[in-house]
């Protein structure tokens, strides 16, 4: 793994759930400088605070990373999403997808997937349905990964 990603989850781990944005955005220009921090980094810094089960700092970084306006795309959202499922808070995965809208990524599939998986994890069949049906709605493909979430919801 980067040594860039390592020591920025060490700092990040360190600062706890009450980290305040300020704490994330000095441990950012700490490591990174005034470098753009491309979405690779980005993306394998989200995962491993996912894995650590950080949740509400890797949403704090990419809070920070938006206000530094830096890339943000499908994928990060997506990651961010499930990060969110995994650790069943469905309702900040749910706040991700909808900031979507406000921020020009384009919802796809991907983040699709992300929100419903999110949903049924935390049994908001209701929820998962209604983004379900919004993507028959908005023209956006559904694949396998959604209608079993969908699926799965309702057996919840």
């Amino acid at each position: 793994m980067d040594s860039v990603v390592l020591n920025i989850c060490r700092d990040v781990k360190g600062l706890g759930a009450n980290g305040r944005s300020d704490g994330f955005e000095l441990i950012l220009h700490r490591h990174m400088g005034d470098v753009l921090f491309e979405s690779r980094r980005v993306m394998q810094l989200l995962k491993e605070l996912g894995h650590a089960h950080e949740w509400q700092s890797s949403l704090a970084v990419l809070r920070c990373l938006q206000r530094r306006n830096l890339e943000n795309n499908v994928y990060l959202a997506s990651a961010s999403m499930t990060i969110c499922r995994r650790v069943s808070a469905w309702n900040q995965a749910v706040h991700i997808w909808r900031e979507m809208a406000d921020t020009w990524v384009e919802r796809n599939t991907i983040t699709y997937s992300a929100a419903v998986s999110a949903c049924e994890k935390g049994g908001q069949w209701v929820q998962a349905l209604q983004l379900f049906r919004e993507m028959a709605d908005t023209r956006v493909e559904r694949n396998t990964i959604t209608c079993n979430a969908a699926v799965s919801a309702c057996g919840k």
